[in-house]
């Protein structure tokens, strides 16, 4: 479990939102995790810089995995690095901003094995829009 520093820390870091599905913790029925990008049982440690800030969904998803199948490509890719990688280079919303787009093989790789597109996240992506509360601000910017 993060200290409450690490985790203040991660969470403005991350805006509030999942770093993967950017789903917005302060609309969540749970709390979000301090996901090890590199997991632990992988050698992976509490440094911040292997820290993100995820949903449960993606969280459990992403369990372990740090590689995935781009099935366009037909090779094994690493899934997408908060901490490495921009979220706007591998990742675009459709028009309705409801469904997450894989723009490079990392991020075609990231949504499936993550599940970033998950039936209860499109419908509250279409419950949030209709708010005017999705998508987060940041997400159109370069995190």
């Amino acid at each position: 479990m993060a200290n409450p520093k690490i985790r203040l820390l991660v969470t403005e870091r991350a805006f509030g939102c999942s770093e993967y599905c950017m789903s917005q913790e302060k609309y969540a029925s749970q709390s979000f995790s301090i996901e090890h990008i590199i997991p632990q049982i992988l050698g992976g440690t509490w440094d911040v810089n292997n820290l993100a800030l995820a949903c449960q969904g993606c969280n459990n998803s992403k369990f372990t995995k740090l590689t995935a199948l781009d099935t366009e490509t037909n090779t094994k890719v690493p899934l997408f690095n908060p901490r490495q990688h921009i979220w706007t280079d591998h990742f675009e919303w459709n028009s309705h901003f409801t469904v997450i787009l894989g723009i490079t093989p990392i991020g075609r790789a990231t949504i499936k094995a993550i599940q970033l597109n998950r039936d209860n996240l499109i419908n509250q992506r279409i419950v949030y829009r209709a708010y005017g509360v999705h998508p987060p601000p940041q997400s159109l910017i370069t995190l």
